[in-house]
């Protein structure tokens, strides 16, 4: 079975007990067994247990991925796709999942691992040659595709630890409505409001302002669409069209897959973002192009892949103070989601895209800020 496991390795450049950075190191024969019957969640797995070791994860994932050996379909991911068209794992109650198995694993961990305003999405790297300025200039951008002004009032729908809420309230004056499905986060936000004019709601987002009496000059979504699901997508533009004013702007910024169907990887939805599901484009337009206007796409994948390394560092530098608290399998999980998802972003099998849309369509035209 490790033949098997090294002839499809070679397709990708990767070679078992070789010497270079992207090649594994095999400690448990039992792992071709494994992978070969179980995909990505055997591979990951097996990695969480000691069996292999690589040390520049990110270039074999990238490697694998160019090679399209994720393509070859095991059992695991057959059931895990069919799973998730037949039932709604997105529901309202399954919603809540996420935010506390990941995004409440504890503020003091995130702060150690992201920027200083714990800004929870990809960078914007154009002109940025570190994750502080990186994520500052994201936030800029988000703000200036919105034309934020004073006296405007943002909902962000996904508020994470309120990064651009407080941007675009000391930046741009404007008033801030934020949701969040984590408990952790919604205590952050309300806990270093420094005197801005912020609000959180803990709240999913199907369940806010059903009767549509607030309104609101913008909306933006960043980093929280890829938990909504296909099966949800209606749902969440109903939100949208209910709560922006017929002269406002909605910002999507989400990460996305080059192509419609498929199911989440099953190692990823096991022990990262359980319920997740990474849209397509032509799955977002199935669902707001009755409701909204495209005026702007602007992909930045790529970015991503910087994003992620620069967490992965602090990461690293930081697990001294962690080690005690999370132990040794849950530092192999977190450098292998890390190093395996900027992988993807590599080999650019995984997008980034900012989707700026309007009601009815900016009169004379919208022009994209740089």
């Amino acid at each position: 079975m490790l033949d098997v496991l090294a002839r499809m390795l070679a397709q990708a450049d990767v070679k078992l007990n070789g010497d270079r950075p992207w090649d594994i190191q095999v400690h448990d024969h039992r792992i071709a067994r494994r992978v070969l019957a179980q995909g990505s969640l055997g591979l990951g797995e097996s990695y969480m247990d000691g069996w292999w070791d690589c040390e520049a994860l990110d270039e074999f994932f990238c490697r694998i991925l160019r090679a399209r050996l994720d393509e070859r379909v095991s059992p695991t991911l057959v059931w895990h796709s069919l799973h998730a068209r037949l039932f709604n794992l997105q529901s309202v109650r399954r919603a809540w999942h996420v935010g506390q198995t990941h995004y409440d694993l504890g503020n003091d961990f995130f702060a150690a691992m992201l920027d200083s305003r714990m800004t929870y999405t990809c960078g914007y790297w154009a002109r940025a040659t570190n994750l502080e300025d990186a994520q500052a200039a994201k936030l800029d951008l988000v703000c200036r595709k919105l034309g934020l002004g004073p006296g405007m009032r943002l909902l962000d729908i996904g508020c994470g630890w309120g990064s651009l809420m407080k941007f675009a309230a000391r930046h741009y004056g404007v008033a801030c409505v934020g949701l969040t499905i984590s408990r952790e986060q919604a205590v952050h936000v309300w806990e270093n409001r420094e005197g801005l004019p912020i609000e959180v709601h803990l709240s999913d987002y199907r369940t806010f302002n059903t009767a549509g009496r607030e309104t609101f000059d913008r909306l933006a979504s960043v980093g929280m669409f890829e938990h909504v699901g296909r099966r949800n997508h209606g749902a969440f533009f109903d939100v949208a069209t209910r709560s922006l004013k017929d002269n406002g702007l909605l910002l999507l910024h989400t990460i996305g897959k080059n192509r419609r169907g498929g199911g989440t990887d099953p190692w990823i939805d096991r022990y990262i973002f359980p319920n997740g599901e990474l849209p397509s484009l032509g799955e977002i337009a199935d669902r707001s192009e009755l409701r909204f206007v495209v005026e702007d796409l602007h992909n930045f994948g790529a970015d991503y892949d910087s994003t992620l390394m620069a967490w992965h560092a602090r990461f690293h530098a930081a697990w001294p103070r962690f080690a005690p608290v999370y132990g040794e399998r849950f530092r192999r999980m977190w450098r292998y989601y890390l190093l395996a998802c900027a992988g993807t972003f590599r080999a650019r099998t995984t997008q980034l895209w900012q989707i700026v849309l309007s009601p009815s369509g900016v009169p004379n035209g919208y022009s994209r800020t740089s």
